[in-house]
């Protein structure tokens, strides 16, 4: 792959782990509801194939489909924020997300599901790897050098490839902050349902526009946060282009240099529409800078553990959640 992210499979810990998730606020934890509830119909076409599926359930047809896993890429911070409002003091576009998390099997909602996202900031800055510059470095926007170049190395090359800018496969790399925005945890209400606020991604060399999630279960949620469980989903959130191009006319997208890979030149899309993290957008043409809603239907498999690479991990393997998802 020649994307800034690549399919690895990360063992690294953090302090704060999935497992003791930081509460924003007082009460931030045990809130009963999302808020913000999804308007009426938001999802009725996907619910509608999803019954049609049910009424076929005896032919052995699940009645959604699995939404496809995805690399967790190297910028993956385990849960330093329970919160909703992700957006901080960063600049761009409104954007409300709203998720609604099923089982691909039984299209019944899962409920108290913790979803995770993390996404770079209008200019292609992930917060944590701001040292990093553009992507988390890697060709990260920065300006060419020019000329010949010096000093090449002679010879055949050994051991392994270099880690470092998430271009390569050197996996997760460690944060280089403090910084946060732009990422945040926020559990699925009974009828699967979450809501997050923040703004457009920008983009970055080698990847199209895009937001990171992870869906976590069978955890419990405590005053100190969401502690046990596994991650059933790993996956990514894309924009189609028409969007994305709309984006580019206001600022400060409009100040990003950076070249931009297309959703079709991405090596990380699956190019499967929906069931591959495409996700439905309304915003009012012309004026996109007002702000976009952004809204999907997950299925996920709530049995399964994700590694993180966009493989499962089979039951009985070493691979935990707290080490898989960390």
């Amino acid at each position: 792959m020649t994307g800034q992210e690549t399919a690895s499979g990360p063992k690294h810990k953090r302090d704060l782990t999935r497992r003791k998730v930081v509460a924003v606020g007082a009460g931030a934890v045990v809130a009963a509801g999302v808020g913000g509830s999804f308007a009426a119909g938001a999802f009725a076409g996907e619910e509608t194939a999803a019954a049609r599926g049910t009424a076929s359930g005896a032919s052995g047809e699940a009645c959604y489909k699995l939404t496809s896993e995805t690399t967790e890429g190297p910028y993956y911070i385990d849960a330093d924020k329970l919160r909703r409002d992700v957006t901080e003091d960063q600049e761009g576009i409104p954007l409300t997300l709203r998720l609604k998390v099923i089982d691909s099997d039984t299209c019944k909602p899962l409920a108290n599901a913790a979803v995770d996202i993390w996404h770079c900031n209008a200019l292609g800055v992930y917060s944590g790897y701001e040292a990093m510059g553009s992507g988390g470095g890697g060709g990260g926007g920065g300006t060419p050098p020019s000329g010949a170049p010096t000093g090449a190395p002679t010879g055949s090359p050994t051991g392994s490839p270099p880690g470092g800018g998430g271009g390569g496969r050197g996996g997760h790399e460690e944060p280089t902050d403090d910084e946060r925005y732009l990422r945040g945890t926020w559990r699925t209400d009974k009828k699967g349902e979450v809501v997050f606020r923040t703004v457009f991604p920008g983009w970055y060399q080698g990847r199209c526009v895009h937001i990171h999630t992870k869906v976590h279960v069978n955890g419990t949620w405590t005053d100190a946060g969401y502690e046990g469980g596994t991650t059933c989903h790993t996956g990514q959130l894309f924009f189609d282009e028409a969007s994305v191009l709309a984006t580019a006319e206001v600022a400060p997208y409009s100040t990003n240099t950076t070249t931009r890979t297309t959703l079709d030149e991405d090596t990380i899309y699956p190019g499967n529409g929906t069931e591959g993290g495409l996700l439905k957008l309304k915003y009012k043409k012309g004026a996109i800078a007002k702000g976009v809603v952004a809204t999907l239907t997950m299925g996920v498999d709530p049995e399964a553990t994700q590694d993180g690479t966009g493989d499962s991990v089979q039951p009985g393997a070493s691979a935990s959640a707290s080490t898989a998802a960390s």
